[in-house]
């Protein structure tokens, strides 16, 4: 009789206990804002993009509206590399927009700016989903920041989602960064998080228990014509449809690059914590999805000075508690990633409070709410480089033989 694990490799084609790589990948949208208003501004008629794409390839793209840029850093092997690509890459764009008399700032919903006044970036894909959306498109003005892990076999990263699920509300109640909405405080840390569920297929995912489940879901929404490939299944977290990643998607973006960098470490040291029980036969405790969704709203509401539900313990618990047992339950795996560094910034966060607190507090001093604007300009150029002349030629295209050792390491390739 085949065991179980014999089972899962016939399937999968691979060692479901094979150490994955846990390689970062950390994409961020940024506002393009005037220099004068801190309002948002259109680079569409501008060199921004196009100078952009000229020095930095596929690391930057458009998005929906004009006044938004999107950037990608490369595969990382560790997060002393996705620092340094993040503040390379972070540091040419401000560098640009310079030069095109604009200004970047990283923030997941703009202080005052109103959607209606934002021009759509002329793409037909960007055109099929305002046509499918609607309204729903159109004001979709919302900056967010994903971070991909490198897992390569499927049915691993499948079994990691579904336990990572439970700890997405306490990422996203370290980044919440979204107060603000059309000059009006919203009562919520996270605005964006509640402008984003609008669309479909999004918040969390369902348990599944076996990548061949999560498959027969995916090819069952393209025969019925729901979606046509599975980057339109939007969730919080979910396996990336092209790369061999899982790929959490519920953060705010956060202000400053540090930040960045140790949400990222933190997420890291989640996932590589969660494989070292799966390895040894052990696993996290599974909840339902709409358990996990109760500890969503209480983050998106209250952010780090709310409570969250320990459903182990079946009690509220302060946010910022369940967040340092969370530090505790990782610590054994942070060294061998080599993140303390960026995971010690965890407590800076808890000290100082969020983007969001940050902003409100600004507001409360000044009464303005254009100086919040300026705030989160000025915070997001903090650790930037000065001088990017010497990193101008480090950024290439991926030649096509990492583009294949991207696709090959799949252990299921064949994804809708």
């Amino acid at each position: 009789m085949k065991t179980a694990r014999q089972k899962i490799d016939k399937i999968s084609g691979r060692d479901p206990y094979e150490r994955p790589s846990f390689t970062l990948g950390i994409e961020e949208e940024y506002m393009v804002l005037c220099p004068e208003t801190f309002g948002l501004k259109s680079h569409i008629d501008m060199e921004l993009l196009s100078r952009g794409k000229t020095l930095m390839h596929e690391h930057i793209k458009p998005e929906m509206h004009g006044s938004m840029l999107e950037i990608g850093t490369s595969v990382c092997k560790d997060i002393t590399e996705a620092r340094a690509e993040v503040t390379k890459i972070r540091s040419i764009v401000a560098h640009l927009a310079r030069q095109n008399k604009l200004i970047i700032g990283s923030a997941s919903t703009h202080p005052f700016s109103r959607w209606q006044d934002q021009e759509i970036y002329p793409d037909e894909r960007y055109y099929t989903l305002v046509e499918d959306m609607q309204i729903l498109a159109r004001s979709l003005l919302i900056f967010g920041m994903h971070i991909h892990v490198g897992i390569e076999n499927r049915e691993t990263q499948i079994q990691i989602m579904n336990e990572v699920r439970y700890f997405l509300p306490h990422i996203l109640a370290l980044t919440v960064n979204s107060p603000f909405w059309e000059g009006t405080d919203t009562g919520l840390k996270s605005f964006r998080s509640k402008i984003f569920e609008r669309f479909p297929r999004t918040n969390m995912p369902d348990f599944f228990a076996s990548w061949g489940e999560y498959q027969s879901f995916v090819n069952l929404l393209v025969q019925t014509k729901c979606i046509d490939n599975a980057k339109k299944i939007w969730w919080d977290i979910r396996p990336h449809p092209s790369f061999p990643t899982l790929e959490i998607r519920i953060c705010d973006i956060p202000l400053r690059l540090d930040e960045t960098i140790a949400i990222a470490a933190l997420v890291q040291a989640i996932v590589a914590k969660l494989f070292s029980l799966y390895e040894k036969n052990l696993s996290f405790r599974l909840y339902r999805s709409s358990l996990i969704m109760e500890n969503k709203w209480r983050a998106v509401r209250y952010g780090l000075d709310g409570k969250m539900i320990d459903f182990g313990k079946q009690s509220e618990v302060p946010a910022r508690e369940l967040i340092y047992e969370l530090l505790h339950f990782v610590d054994d795996v942070v060294d061998d990633l080599g993140s303390r560094r960026e995971i010690n910034h965890i407590y800076r966060i808890l000290e100082e409070g969020s983007g969001a607190d940050r902003q409100l507090r600004v507001f409360k001093e000044t009464g303005s709410i254009e100086a919040v604007a300026e705030y989160i300009y000025k915070e997001s150029n903090i650790g930037l480089l000065d001088d990017v002349s010497e990193f101008l030629g480090d950024l290439h295209p991926p030649s096509d033989d990492s583009l294949q050792e991207k696709s090959s390491s799949l252990s299921d390739p064949k994804m809708p």
